[in-house]
């Protein structure tokens, strides 16, 4: 049988009937011959191959769909059946089933329509898809490994259908779901929906992604007794044992897919700092609570404190910065926001000095007692007073520039928090961001309206634009989404072997350096949503450069191409539906 033919009968479908018969081609209707077979070179061993490129699905046959059935005319049907909607978790089912049978439809009127298609697939709206999970759940969409597949996790992450095909992967063990607490295996939607943002947002293919929980159990008392949880129902595995599971979770990966980039999301605090640092050094892995909201804030600080320091007409490097939030989030975007001043000539002991944390005991300082290891390294050893727990007492001590929120404590930034800031500050900044709405520190309008219109605001959730004394403003959102899709991207393209601090510190750079002409004179923090993918394709760029320069790049051939070439063909890389 010649190869061409092998190729035709693999892509065709083609079984064997009987001991050693093969089907002809005579034996094969026309239809299944009539087809466009496309060959994609990969190198395998020092010799180059040929493999059967992905086929897109075939449109129905005739009679099979309506006579005047046109795609355009049917994103409209498709937009006002979502539209039709009341409730929000309403449009995420919908948009759910959209995905699963029409997805180039799904992401088409996705790109379309970013900036209303967002808050649905992703946060806030995921956060109560992922709350009620277990009772709007209709089909399998990822792969579920438990603590009892220890042992046989390398058989369970072997039946994932396309294993050749798979690049990414978003991982969850559904500990610390946004700021929904432990959610066990109801976060699945975590890793789903941002999987789509991946494929919306930097054209990675939707057939190389991967949706992955870990189920370790839940020590949610609430899921374990309802009888409708998908889960185990056992408390949530810990120490040793978790590590002996994800140590053998992490190695069986590498051994199935070894062109995979690993996100961690939403594992609680304590695990998501022990797991980065315990794998970032083996394998190609970040975690997006940690490295990617840091890089996202640091992108909106560089262009927020820009404009603070041309209004208080202080140096750059004078910036105070105060998290309200000590958790793996805190402290992730404490690390990133270093760069800030590392980048404007400080060493790293004197960017430490200039980053204040409040955890839920206040003021976080050396002798206040024992400390949690991660709060070690901002903990302050100039500060021997009594403990400080008030806000507003913090805020007249340290005298911030800038007042971030990682706490989930809902309107804990209150006008007299705003108002003090403004006091301090010509242009505060204030950027409550943590998720979803209803847990941020404090609203858009209430920082516009306590701070006379001075507030420069980023939020980690949407919220609507205010006037001002007839000025229109326009919130920041400090969205991951701009950094996580052409981070994930320039990964992949550059086949990193690890994800380094210079290259999510390259993302940053990128996004912040991305603002138009016309969004710097709208005061705009971050760009506008719907440029996504020319944002990831920039992004992406940056990335390959920066793993490039750190000798982590196995994509070697990158590095002959001028910047423009590179960027060109990450754009080529990109899918469309």
């Amino acid at each position: 049988m010649s190869c061409v033919t092998a190729l035709i009968h693999q892509a065709s479908g083609i079984r064997q009937r009987g001991p050693n018969r093969v089907i002809t081609p005579t034996e094969v209707s026309f239809d299944t011959l009539i087809m466009t077979i496309v060959l994609t070179p990969y190198w395998s061993n020092g010799v180059q191959k040929l493999k059967v490129a992905h086929q897109p699905p075939a449109k129905p046959k005739h009679g099979l769909t309506p006579p005047t059935l046109d795609d355009e005319t049917h994103a409209t049907r498709c937009l006002l059946q979502l539209r039709s909607k009341d409730k929000n978790i309403e449009k995420y089912i919908y948009l759910s089933m959209l995905k699963e049978q029409d997805p180039n439809m799904f992401y088409r009127l996705c790109l379309r329509y970013m900036s209303e298609f967002t808050p649905i697939i992703y946060t806030p709206t995921v956060g109560d898809a992922c709350l009620q999970y277990s009772h709007i759940y209709r089909r399998p969409e990822g792969l579920f490994i438990s603590i009892k597949d220890k042992g046989n996790i390398r058989n369970v992450i072997r039946n994932w259908p396309k294993l050749d095909e798979a690049r990414i992967s978003v991982v969850t063990d559904g500990s610390r779901i946004l700021g929904l607490g432990d959610l066990g295996v109801n976060g699945m939607p975590i890793s789903i929906g941002k999987l789509s943002l991946y494929i919306a947002g930097a054209g990675i293919r939707p057939w190389s992604t991967i949706p992955i929980c870990l189920d370790l159990g839940t020590n949610n008392q609430k899921f374990l007794d309802d009888p409708l949880y998908l889960g185990l129902r056992r408390k949530r595995a810990a120490g040793e044992e978790m590590t002996e599971f994800m140590d053998e979770f992490m190695r069986e990966m590498s051994l199935a897919f070894p062109k995979l980039l690993v996100q961690f999301e939403d594992f609680s605090t304590d695990a998501a700092f022990l797991y980065l640092s315990r794998y970032r050094h083996q394998y190609p892995v970040f975690n997006d609570d940690i490295q990617g909201t840091g890089a996202v804030v640091l992108s909106g600080l560089i262009n927020a404190a820009r404009l603070s320091s041309q209004a208080s007409g202080r140096p750059i490097t004078d910036h105070r910065i105060l998290f309200f939030g000590a958790g793996s989030a805190g402290v992730g975007v404490a690390m990133q926001l270093m760069s800030f001043f590392t980048l404007n000539g400080l060493s790293e002991e004197e960017a430490r000095r200039r980053i204040w944390l409040v955890d839920s005991g206040g003021l976080v300082f050396d002798k206040r007692g024992k400390l949690a290891e991660h709060k070690k390294y901002f903990s302050r050893n100039d500060y021997e007073g009594p403990p400080i727990t008030d806000i507003l007492e913090i805020i007249d001590y340290v005298k911030p520039t800038a007042l971030l929120g990682l706490s989930t404590i809902s309107n804990a930034f209150t006008p007299s928090v705003i108002r003090l800031m403004a006091a301090l500050n010509p242009r505060p900044i204030i950027f409550p961001l943590s998720n979803p709405v209803r847990l941020s520190e404090c609203s858009f309008h209430d920082a516009v309206e306590h701070t006379q219109g001075t507030v420069l605001f980023a939020s980690g959730s949407p919220f609507p634009e205010e006037e001002h004394e007839g000025r229109k403003m326009y919130p920041g959102q400090g969205n991951n989404m701009y950094i996580f899709p052409g981070l994930g991207l320039g990964s992949i393209l550059a086949r990193a072997t690890s994800v380094t601090d210079s290259m999510v510190e390259a993302s940053s750079l990128g996004l912040a350096g991305a603002l138009t002409e016309e969004e710097h004179a709208m005061g705009l923090l971050y760009p506008r949503i719907e440029r996504i993918r020319e944002i990831s394709a920039h992004i992406a760029k940056e990335v390959v450069r920066a793993a490039q320069k750190a000798g982590v790049d196995r994509s070697t051939e990158l590095r002959k191409l001028s910047d423009q070439e590179l960027l060109e063909f990450v754009q080529s890389k990109m899918w469309n539906p």
